[in-house]
């Protein structure tokens, strides 16, 4: 008999682009982001992808000593992949955004594979009323700026990164950004199994539309063979549809309140293991099987939780 498909469920748990005001759901708070990425993990979450926030306004931050108490916490808690982000913020310098990986060496970093337009505002005709002037700033000032990862930025993380041992999520919002990943398999600084996470909806980025999700299958499926494992992330209320998409046609899923406030039409999520819950609960239905932490390092080739310097 056929086995079923093992699906790799990865939970964003905060991120850097929805501010406080947005949700009171969202943690900011190191004892938030542990619990909700603890619950996540319970709730099916293989991978938890980590941001840090400070705590005094919710304002993104990278650096690493306020990444420590949550990342001690969830790893004596949980048996689960951490991941840590390179992206940050866009506001961020490269060596900024790698400060935490490189200090904590985790077994996955996340490496966005290109510069580009990264545009939140929109989210201003949502939202009008914010707790802290940096949110409105924060919002607004995406009208007139570039997320910056050139290839030297890239390589740069790549090389560092790899001599820690760590492996990478390769976020691509576009298709070029599969096009600059294949250039870095080709000239040796990618291994396989390459871990890709198609990103849908952010403006800048590709859309949501099926067809995009299609065309980004299509054209990885050329560029990299067998040798990648998919991921899809659909923003806001793409989030769930779009997964659910991806996984009928053999992808990872990610969830998490980084890439969405919502569980349904206007209705907000009330954590982080909400999301989890729906999408698992979806892949089942599906017939496939929700793979564990363990399972999730066997299929992309991880050094493994010990291995980790927290």
């Amino acid at each position: 008999m056929a086995s079923a498909r093992k699906v790799i469920i990865t939970c964003a748990a905060t991120g850097a682009i929805h501010t406080p005001s947005m949700s009171p759901n969202l943690p900011v708070t190191a004892e938030e982001i542990a619990k909700s990425a603890i619950d996540a993990a319970h709730a099916g979450a293989a991978i938890l992808h980590l941001h840090a926030r400070d705590p005094k306004d919710g304002r993104p931050t990278q650096d690493p000593e306020f990444f420590r108490p949550f990342l001690k916490e969830i790893k004596a808690a949980t048996n689960a992949v951490i991941n840590i982000t390179t992206g940050g913020s866009p506001h961020m310098t490269v060596e900024e955004r790698m400060r935490p990986a490189m200090t904590f060496q985790p077994e996955v970093a996340s490496l966005n594979m290109g510069s580009m337009n990264f545009g939140l505002f929109p989210m201003l005709d949502r939202f009008k009323e914010f707790k802290h002037e940096w949110e409105r700033q924060h919002l607004e000032n995406s009208r007139d700026l570039v997320f910056k990862n050139t290839y030297k930025d890239i390589e740069t993380i790549l090389r560092r990164g790899s001599e820690n041992g760590t492996r990478f999520e390769f976020e691509c919002y576009d298709i070029s950004h599969l096009y600059n990943l294949s250039h870095f398999a080709e000239k040796g600084l990618v291994k396989g199994p390459i871990f890709i996470q198609s990103v849908f909806g952010i403006l800048g980025g590709i859309g949501p539309h099926p067809e995009d999700l299609m065309h980004m299958r299509r054209t990885a499926d050329r560029l990299f063979g067998d040798q990648y494992q998919w991921s899809i992330l659909g923003a806001g209320r793409n989030q769930i549809p779009l997964a659910t998409m991806g996984a009928a046609m053999g992808s990872h899923v990610r969830v998490g309140l980084e890439d969405s406030l919502w569980i349904g039409p206007g209705k907000m999520a009330a954590s982080n293991a909400e999301q989890v819950t729906r999408i698992r609960t979806i892949l089942e239905a599906l017939n496939c099987e929700v793979a564990t932490p363990d399972e999730a390092r066997q299929i992309l080739g991880l050094k493994g939780a010990n291995n980790v310097n927290f």
